[in-house]
């Protein structure tokens, strides 16, 4: 539990790091529209996605087992 906990603590000062760097906005282009957003709010959204796309695949490996 402990190793967990010291992961997670690490996991969250690089992406706190990450996001501190990141501050400029940037272009944003989804097929035919293009997005003016800040690169910090970017990677948030795309740190969200990939960790709900994780638990999900998580969650139905678990029910098909």
């Amino acid at each position: 539990m402990k190793a967990k906990l010291i992961a997670i603590i690490v996991l969250v000062v690089l992406v706190g790091i990450l996001l501190i760097q990141n501050s400029q906005r940037v272009t944003f282009w989804l097929f035919f529209w293009s997005v003016q957003v800040s690169q910090l709010l970017l990677v948030l959204i795309m740190l969200g996605l990939g960790f709900l796309g994780g638990w999900l695949a998580a969650t139905f490996t678990r029910r098909s087992s």
